[in-house]
């Protein structure tokens, strides 16, 4: 049977629960892969070193504020929409809640990068700026103060928990994604 388009039917798209979890899922996974692995290595690429980190000190607050929007937006629709979700909650091989984990996986990672680490990174990025300027050598450069080094640490630490908690949710993501694509929206 062939769909004909009326106003009412292209007015139920816009109000459908359905196609707007999809364009919020789009939203969220579409921005964490632009982030993750094309913005900040072209901005890396491109601009100095500290101007580079201030582009990330005022870009990432934004992307983990959006992300834990949408990601707490789509669990609850989630939840909402299927019943399975709170009746076998402590069993992660039900479809649905494994996909309920994968959502509060990104829900709790990227909360963690806003409240706890993201500021902690850029706390240590600016002592490093500091010290740079105090000591006249870059970060990096032979000779630096054990401060520095410490610095150095406690910076890669900080930056590697972040990048970890970040690519944990862009992998939960793209498995909800490819449920999506196999299963739809509405589940089995």
């Amino acid at each position: 049977m062939v769909e004909t388009l009326t106003l009412s039917s292209l007015w139920n798209l816009v109000v459908s629960p359905h196609g707007l979890y999809l364009i919020g899922y789009a939203w969220l996974f579409g921005m964490s892969l632009w982030v993750s692995f094309f913005g900040g290595v072209i901005a890396f690429k491109t601009l100095p070193r500290q101007q580079f980190g201030n582009l990330q000190h005022r870009t990432f607050p934004i992307y983990f504020v959006l992300s834990i929007g949408l990601s707490s937006s789509l669990l609850a629709l989630w939840t909402a929409s299927h019943p399975d979700v709170i009746t076998h909650i402590t069993r992660p091989n039900v479809a649905d809640v494994a996909q309920a984990y994968a959502l509060a996986y990104v829900l709790l990672a990227q909360g963690f990068n806003y409240f706890v680490i993201g500021p902690l990174t850029s706390k240590t990025m600016f002592q490093r700026h500091k010290l740079e300027k105090e000591e006249g050598k870059v970060y990096n450069e032979p000779g630096v103060s054990d401060e520095m080094k410490a610095v150095n640490r406690r910076f890669g630490t900080l930056h590697g928990i972040s990048s970890l908690a970040n690519l944990g949710s862009f992998i939960a993501l793209t498995f909800h994604g490819l449920w999506l694509g196999n299963a739809g929206v509405k589940g089995h």
